[in-house]
């Protein structure tokens, strides 16, 4: 890659990178919408991925990483061994890819982006090595979420393979998934399947903790506001000892009559 991308969109830009990359590659600075990006682009990339260091503002990412969507597709990849994330404290003034061949300013004017590549063998080795300092001493992000793959796999093992697709269909059906009015949070979904396929309140609850989540306590809140908004409805399932479980059900039948690929938009026009 001798050539500078001009009039490319970010997630060109970062294929042809991930594409000509070998060994480890410094994503530097990334915007909020390059982490997503690459994030999309890396999880559909057909091929061997390089190991991508990616050192970015702290706040930047968390705020990213608020998407469920983003954060366990991320830790998918963290998982494989193909991403790792570190904080900046001091951020260059462009975005940069670091490959060992190459070096890749990311440049934004107005709605255009181009890479700005140099493949100056010197240049690009004094980079690369600087950016390799620079790693060793920044701080590691700590991502919460878990990847997705255990949540879909935990999911069909643990409550079943229906709630998984149903769980799956609605992700695929949402641009974001991080309860600020956008998109439906993973709790909330995870409960809206749960009803749908009539599971009990403290297996999902369980999984849900067990798998990383969010904790039982916040199960049990979020599922009170469902109900009490008419989302989700409950009924008392004796067990041999304790007191009686709660089994799951959709409360509203708009939703009954939705599909997976609606239930998410009629939830949240409810919701809203």
């Amino acid at each position: 890659m001798t050539s500078n991308l001009l009039n490319h969109q970010i997630d060109d830009i970062l294929e042809s990178v991930l594409e000509d990359a070998s060994g480890d590659v410094y994503m530097v600075n990334p915007s909020r919408d390059a982490i997503e990006q690459f994030v999309s682009v890396a999880t559909n990339f057909d091929g061997e991925l390089p190991s991508v260091h990616m050192l970015a503002d702290e706040r930047t990412l968390k705020d990213v990483m608020d998407d469920f969507i983003v954060a366990s597709n991320a830790a998918d990849l963290v998982s494989q061994g193909a991403l790792s994330l570190r904080t900046l404290e001091e951020a260059p003034e462009n975005s940069l890819l670091v490959t060992e061949d190459s070096v890749v300013a990311i440049v934004h004017a107005n709605d255009r982006v181009g890479g700005l590549v140099t493949d100056d063998e010197s240049f690009v080795a004094d980079t690369h090595d600087a950016y390799a300092t620079r790693w060793e001493d920044a701080s590691q992000f700590n991502l919460r979420t878990p990847p997705i793959t255990d949540v879909r796999n935990t999911l069909s093992d643990e409550i079943s393979a229906g709630a998984e697709e149903d769980f799956s269909a609605i992700l695929d059906s949402l641009e974001t998934a991080r309860g600020d009015g956008d998109g439906l949070d993973e709790v909330t979904i995870s409960l809206l399947v749960a009803a749908k396929n009539e599971a009990l309140l403290y297996d999902i609850s369980k999984w849900g903790e067990d798998v990383g989540i969010a904790s039982k306590a916040t199960f049990s809140r979020t599922k009170t506001k469902l109900e009490d908004m008419g989302l989700i409805d409950t009924e008392k399932v004796p067990i041999d000892v304790g007191r009686p479980r709660l089994r799951l059900k959709i409360g509203d039948e708009r939703l009954t009559e939705a599909d997976n690929g609606q239930l998410a938009t009629v939830a949240q026009s409810i919701l809203n």
